[in-house]
């Protein structure tokens, strides 16, 4: 009797899954798929990478410290950094507004306000880069539930229609199918949960590494104002 209803349970998990799904079901069932997949997929991408980003950045926060206003000059300095590095974008935009505030248009600009312009655009192009791919997170997280459960009630919908047609309501031909259904439910929220959660890591991981880059760019602000760097208590 145990090795029947093993058999049995066996055969129904076959009948029964995302492969039976994928087979029986219509192009709208396969596009579900595909689109959850894709999700999933897309989410732990840009986890890693922007987990990635960060490392670099944090590594190059910490190397901006140990070697950057160390150097005995500023282009010394720079020349330390990696080129790809961006801190070194952040200083060498610095530098050169400093160096070329000039002509009919910047001579009605203080030199202040003209490195802060040039510091604040640097500084938002970096955090730009650093953000982005959250807002896929973020939409990942939104809908991906919704597109699941959508694909629910297609199944749902599809299965009582299977079921009228052949004329059979037992509860062995109702849960079979109903179960199979809420297997996009279940794929939904599996897209969503890493995607929510790897959101709101990102972001505040972000908030830190974005304070670092801001705090640079004041005190090469006030270096190359003053000449020399504000200390912070």
């Amino acid at each position: 009797m145990d090795t029947a209803t093993a058999a049995a349970a066996a055969n129904t998990a076959t009948q029964y899954g995302i492969q039976h799904l994928w087979v029986t079901g219509g192009a709208l069932d396969r596009s579900i798929l595909v689109i959850l997949g894709l999700m999933s997929i897309g989410s732990w991408f840009i986890i890693a990478t922007k987990l990635w980003d960060q490392h670099i950045l944090r590594k190059s926060a910490r190397q901006v410290e140990k070697t950057f206003w160390s150097a005995p000059s500023l282009k010394d300095g720079v020349n330390k950094l990696k080129k790809s590095d961006d801190f070194r974008f952040i200083a060498e935009t610095g530098m050169r507004a400093a160096s070329h505030h000039e002509g009919r248009l910047t001579d009605r600009v203080d030199l202040h306000e003209w490195i802060t312009m040039a510091l604040q655009r640097a500084v938002d192009a970096v955090n730009q880069r650093s953000s982005s791919g959250l807002s896929f997170l973020a939409t990942v997280g939104s809908s991906a539930p919704f597109v699941g459960l959508f694909g629910t009630v297609i199944g749902i919908l599809n299965a009582l229609v299977a079921i009228s047609y052949a004329g059979q309501a037992s509860l062995d031909k109702v849960a079979g199918p109903v179960g199979e259904a809420l297997i996009m439910t279940a794929l939904g929220l599996f897209a969503a949960v890493p995607a929510v959660w790897g959101y709101n890591w990102l972001l505040r991981r972000n908030r830190n590494i974005q304070e670092d880059v801001r705090n640079f760019a004041s005190d090469l602000h006030a270096y190359l104002i003053s000449g020399s760097r504000v200390q912070s208590n």
